[in-house]
């Protein structure tokens, strides 16, 4: 990981991320000891064998998963490259290289019938990004590399690391905890598509758009008007709301941007 993304990583996830490897740890050693000492019950140890079973099942299911959506990618999306949409592919490289990424991962553009999304993920070990049609279209350059820095920060930041996440798994029982690191992680793409897009008015309202959806009214969006919005969010239910998500709301997500700004 660069120095660039460790700076431009929250405190919230540093501090989310050590309860989710602690908890993670801890319960990985309490998972192997009662395997241990139900492998050797003759009672426990035919349940235990469907259990192991299961487990051996559903890797192979989300394995034999990626390999398809990998091959579904290739076969139907648009792969950027030097003689594919240059510019969009030459902002995936020079932001790779500006956060330290090894090589750019692979780039798709696809048709999303108007949806607005982008999202990273690791396929059998490679590092890929998805850029909806709908989003490229209706954002400015700048605003796409704030979208493309946010995906590429998932990568530099170690959040696909499935080595990492594997260990991290079983913390997600722990109540609320997998979700605030999850809203927390955003937080430090935001950061990172910030600093690779150098423009935090275009960051602010890359997010807002995410809300409008509405090219026409890109550039007559109010930031500060939609950060507004926020003390209007009722405080009880908005917190029941805000717990229960992966993502952080909008509202905060664009205030966020604009601390940066202010400060």
């Amino acid at each position: 990981m660069s120095q660039t993304v460790a700076t431009l990583r929250t405190q919230k996830e540093k501090t989310y991320q050590a309860l989710m490897i602690g908890f993670g740890i801890l319960l990985w050693i309490a998972i192997a000891a009662a395997v241990a000492a139900y492998w050797s019950d003759p009672k426990m140890a035919p349940t235990l064998r469907i259990y192991i079973g299961y487990a051996v099942a559903i890797t192979l299911f989300y394995w034999i998963a990626a390999a398809v959506y990998r091959a579904s990618a290739f076969g139907n999306m648009i792969l950027l490259g030097p003689e594919q949409f240059p510019e969009l592919h030459q902002m995936v490289v020079a932001g790779s290289q500006e956060i330290g990424l090894s090589e750019p991962p692979k780039t798709f553009l696809y048709n999303s019938n108007g949806v607005f999304n982008a999202f990273a993920r690791r396929l059998l070990g490679g590092r890929y990004v998805f850029l909806t049609s709908a989003l490229v279209e209706a954002n400015s350059d700048a605003q796409v590399r704030f979208v493309i820095g946010h995906e590429l920060g998932h990568h530099a930041a170690g959040h696909l690391n499935p080595w990492l996440n594997t260990l991290k798994l079983p913390a997600h029982i722990v109540p609320f905890l997998g979700k605030a690191y999850s809203r927390s992680r955003e937080y430090t793409c935001d950061n990172i598509g910030a600093y690779l897009s150098k423009d935090f008015e275009a960051s602010r309202s890359s997010l807002q758009m995410l809300g409008c959806g509405c090219r026409r009214l890109n550039q007559a969006m109010s930031c500060e008007s939609f950060v507004a919005q926020e003390a209007m969010v009722p405080p009880v239910f908005g917190f029941l709301n805000e717990i229960c998500r992966t993502h952080p709301r909008l509202t905060r997500r664009v205030a966020a941007i604009k601390e940066q700004i202010d400060n």
